[in-house]
């Protein structure tokens, strides 16, 4: 015990406790300096990272930009599927109206008019898929647009956290919630453009003839774009 009392209390030993203590003090406080302490309200702490994350669909989702577009694409889908059920109701009318006249007219004759009739319906099909078309190429665009001026908004973001790279986050496995800048994000287009430029002018529904049960166009799906 005596030998164990003079090793304690050798000087060597003495200083390797306070600085052993003074490392711990000094851990203790490290992410309190950073940020609040835990347990002061719902602070959130963040803990600073060189990587961030990014989830391009929910960014779109949450803009008023990105909400905007799909606003438009719906309204306008909307009235072609409309104008599609009012033709192909006017294309089944006429079909019928063929068919009863079809016993009182000379086969020739009946043969040149279904077949002016299957022409023009065929007509009418492709001018409304092509309206389908323009609508979901001009999302697109409209989407990439959005892309292409929201990503050098993310430098303002990397500054602030003190970060260099932005990843999509459907390409990370796991990582930490405050890693993810997709609401950070939103609030600052939101701040910097609101509901982005006036949308182009696209030729309305009722311009020309459609596709008999034609479908609105579909969304197309995110693209995997990484920021930078």
């Amino acid at each position: 015990m005596r030998i164990l009392s003079r090793f304690i209390g050798g000087p060597g030993l003495r200083l390797g406790l306070v600085l052993l203590s003074a490392g711990l003090a000094g851990l203790a406080a490290a992410p309190l300096s950073a940020q609040q302490a835990q347990g002061h309200g719902d602070t959130v702490i963040r803990v600073p990272s060189p990587v961030l994350t990014l989830d391009w669909e929910a960014l779109f989702e949450a803009t008023r930009w990105g909400k905007r577009i799909r606003a438009d694409l719906a309204s306008e889908s909307r009235a072609l599927s409309d104008e599609n059920n009012r033709i192909a109701d006017e294309l089944i009318a006429e079909e019928k109206a063929l068919t009863e006249r079809r016993a009182t007219m000379d086969p020739k004759a009946f043969r040149a008019e279904a077949n002016a009739f299957d022409e023009r319906a065929t007509g009418i099909r492709n001018a409304q898929k092509a309206k389908a078309q323009a609508l979901t190429r001009r999302f697109e665009e409209d989407r990439q647009a959005f892309l292409e001026a929201v990503t050098p908004m993310l430098d303002d973001i990397l500054t602030k956290r003190g970060a260099v790279v932005v990843l999509d986050r459907r390409v990370i496995i796991r990582g930490l919630t405050e890693a993810d800048v997709t609401d950070d994000l939103a609030r600052l287009v939101d701040e910097k453009v609101g509901d982005g430029p006036p949308p182009a002018e696209t030729p309305a529904p009722g311009t020309s003839a459609g596709t008999e049960g034609a479908a609105a166009p579909e969304t197309p799906a995110a693209p995997a774009t990484q920021g930078n």
